[in-house]
């Protein structure tokens, strides 16, 4: 049965736009292969936005993607606009969609594709078989607390960042952690600073307190000092890790070498459900805007292509154009196609086009 969406493409900045366009063509392929139809509209987001319309990202795109069934996000940011006493900086519009879709978890999975195993700064025989789930709570702690602010005193300059996290912040996220472990391994690890931090001892208390509505679903509490430490040393003894707002994002950028690649990682920023039962969602390769290669083909585009996947499967609705999407990946890969960043000895590098066009081709069954 075919199906129409409506997707709000967001290239952003740096090497943005170039996985965009390879982003289209494997929704293009999908929907040649099964017959669907895929509405699109562009808006610019975070520099582009603000060279554009003096703002990282203006009020009516925001409802414009709010009326979407998912966004698609590029990158954000680059050296054009990192003044860090700029009053408007392109991360802030990446804040504002977020805020604006009312979104409040990200979910990063790390995934080690065995044609991989080798292209990990780890041994292979510590690399295989890992499948771990970050979730992140997206709304609270020090990137949101006020106040934040610099001054001068007597003896020089100072600043302040606030960490603050709400009862109700840390119960949906718990419970959107516990029930994705059911679908898994049935296991999470919740990350906190609870020896030095009010926040993560509050954290602790209500993780534990919502383990008892999942008594099938092991809950283990560790140290953000201690996780990043056995993220390299074992990182197969983890199925779902539940952390709040930094510490997801440093945890989540240290796992990504785990599968070889920042490049090859993607992400979704999901809110509640919608009266309808639609649940919004930001999907996103996890990498940055890399403006040192941006524009000259470099990139890899599969942390965006496997982003698409999610988004299908997610907000759509459609699971197996979804695994049509990776087993089309992982094939590429296992064929020795590889973009810069996975290159080894045995294989030829491709652009990102070119590595686009493969996954296509295989979806397409060509």
């Amino acid at each position: 049965m075919s199906s129409t969406a409506t997707i709000a493409l967001l290239p952003g900045d740096g090497v943005g736009p170039e996985i965009m366009a390879e982003a289209q063509k494997v929704l293009a392929a999908i929907g040649q292969r099964y017959g669907h139809v895929f509405e699109t509209f562009t808006a610019l987001i975070g520099g582009a936005a603000i060279d554009a319309h003096g703002v990282p990202l203006r009020s009516e795109d925001t409802e414009r993607c709010r009326a979407a069934d998912a966004v698609l996000l590029g990158a954000v940011g680059g050296p054009k606009w990192d003044n860090p006493n700029a009053k408007i900086r392109p991360e802030q519009g990446l804040l504002a969609i977020r805020k604006g879709l009312g979104l409040y978890a990200n979910l990063r999975p790390v995934a080690v594709m065995d044609a991989l195993a080798d292209a990990s700064p780890l041994k292979p025989e510590i690399m295989r078989g890992v499948d771990i789930l970050v979730v992140r709570e997206l709304t609270g702690g020090l990137y949101f607390g006020r106040p934040s602010r610099q001054w001068r005193e007597r003896r020089g300059r100072a600043a302040v960042d606030t960490l603050v996290y709400r009862e109700h912040e840390i119960v949906r996220i718990a419970r959107l952690a516990f029930t994705l472990a059911r679908d898994r391994r049935r296991s999470v690890v919740s990350v906190d600073k609870a020896n030095v931090l009010s926040s993560s001892r509050l954290w602790r208390m209500i993780l534990s307190e919502i383990a008892r509505e999942f008594p099938d679903v092991t809950l283990e509490h560790q140290l953000v000092d201690a996780a990043a430490m056995a993220l390299i040393r074992n990182p197969g003894r983890y199925d779902v890790i539940v952390t709040e707002n930094m510490f997801g994002d440093i945890l989540t950028d240290e796992a990504s070498v785990l599968a070889g690649s920042i490049g090859l990682l993607p992400s979704a920023s999901l809110g509640h459900p919608a009266a309808s039962g639609r649940l919004m969602g930001l999907y996103e390769p996890i990498h940055g805007s890399a403006p040192d290669i941006a524009g000259q083909g470099r990139v890899n585009p599969i942390g965006m292509v496997l982003s698409v996947a999610a988004l299908l499967r997610t907000s759509v609705g459609l699971s197996t154009e979804a695994a049509t999407i990776e087993d089309a990946v992982r094939s590429t890969v296992e064929a020795g196609i590889r973009t810069a960043d996975i290159r080894d000895a045995n294989h030829e590098v491709v652009t990102t086009s070119s590595m686009g066009d493969a996954v296509a081709s295989r979806i397409l069954g060509s």
